[in-house]
């Protein structure tokens, strides 16, 4: 009788099953241990609040302006032109040149309306001859007449002629005054102090002919105008501040007006206002508005646009924060505000208009309020914070 052998490939076939499943078994507890370890570490824990930066709005003393695009004009601009006919015999300015009040800056052909004015004065002359001679007779008449000499219609004669010499002096004065008047018009003068443009005729043009003749033209830079036109909503803001101060139409007239060019900073040209419409344009729903400015150095040319802004009132307790702090929506412009509990607030506000950088908050928002001003993207309305408090840093002031 024969034993079976242990080590037969049988036994260890079934050896390893047994084996291979034990290590199954393993892994898989070993599988189930870890998720479960897992579980306990990924469980979900909310961050915390986001660190913003807020401030309360800054509050001091804003001046509200008008502001609007204008163009400068001069007060003056005459076109010369020759009043007489004749040559021209000379230019005696140059062109683009500035000239004093009654320089002479054309001539035309003086000669004969000299002549004409001798020839004037001379029949004046002979005319006040004639008068002395007819009074002198007319007194002789009359004393003939009461000592009964002669007979009346002798003086009545004496009486017409002596009349018919005076309205001849008249006459003749006339004359001579129009001689002088041709006369002094050969000779073109500067009416007011101005730059004179260049000239239009050449020297030996006939000039006059048929009606005045245009040679130039002078235009005055000091004063100059700046005319620009308010709406209809800050007519209404301005009448109703000068209702409330008491202010006048001249009062009104002494507002300062301030002048920029598209090139420069601020407002460094100033003057006032000259001159308010009485009437609004319907077509356009404006009115029309003139300031003067010294210009002394020329600064101001006619025809610039220039950016205009009239001073009307003063809030003393205005309340300003960063242009970027705003924010905007269908509903219109917003501010982020941190409540008690740290918790973002939209709070609508109305705007006003910018102060050394700074945007001026109408109404919807109060002194003590927590602005969020950096870090918006961050935020949400309804969410909790980490507010940093800082302070709004005030812009350099923009030259004036």
């Amino acid at each position: 009788m024969t034993r079976a052998n242990p080590a037969s490939p049988a036994r260890r076939k079934e050896a390893w099953r047994h084996a291979r499943a034990l290590a199954q078994g393993l892994a898989t507890a070993a599988a189930v241990i870890a998720l479960a370890g897992c579980e306990d570490k990924n469980t979900f824990v909310a961050p915390p609040p986001p660190k913003v930066d807020v401030a309360t709005p800054i509050q001091r003393a804003v001046t509200r302006y008008v502001e609007a695009t204008g163009n400068t004009a001069p007060v003056k601009s005459v076109d010369l032109v020759a009043r007489v006919q004749g040559f021209l015999q000379s230019i005696d300015y140059q062109d683009g040149s500035f000239v004093k009040q009654g320089t002479q800056l054309f001539l035309i052909e003086p000669e004969t309306y000299k002549l004409k004015l001798e020839q004037a004065q001379a029949a004046e002359v002979g005319a006040q001859a004639t008068l002395k001679q007819a009074e002198a007779d007319f007194r002789r008449q009359a004393d003939l007449v009461q000592r009964q000499v002669v007979a009346q219609s002798t003086l009545d004669t004496s009486t017409s002629n002596r009349d018919n010499a005076q309205a001849s002096l008249q006459q003749a004065q006339v004359n001579t005054r129009l001689a002088e008047v041709n006369y002094g018009y050969t000779k073109v003068s500067a009416p007011f102090d101005g730059i004179v443009t260049a000239h239009l005729v050449s020297v030996g043009e006939l000039v006059g002919v048929s009606s005045p003749t245009q040679l130039a033209t002078i235009v005055a830079l000091n004063p100059i105008w700046v005319n620009f036109t308010v709406n209809e909503q800050d007519v209404l803001r301005i009448r109703a501040e000068a209702i409330r101060r008491g202010l006048t139409v001249a009062d009104l007239k002494q507002l300062p007006v301030q002048v920029g060019l598209q090139t420069e900073t601020g407002y460094p040209h100033e003057g006032h206002l000259d001159y308010v419409s009485p009437t609004l344009n319907t077509s356009t729903g404006t009115l029309a508005v003139r300031g003067i400015l010294p210009n002394e150095k020329r600064a101001l040319l006619p025809g610039y646009f220039v950016r205009v802004r009239v001073p009307f009132d003063q809030d003393k307790n205005a309340l300003l924060v960063p242009d970027t702090a705003l924010g905007s929506d269908q509903g219109g412009r917003y501010l982020l505000v941190a409540n008690s509990d740290n918790v973002v607030e939209q709070r609508k506000v109305q705007v006003g208009p910018t102060d050394n950088g700074l945007r001026v908050i109408e109404s919807g928002l109060k002194p003590d309020d927590r602005v969020v001003i950096a870090g918006l993207l961050r935020v949400i309305p309804g969410q909790k914070i980490d507010p940093q408090v800082t302070k709004i840093e005030q812009p350099q002031a923009s030259a004036k």
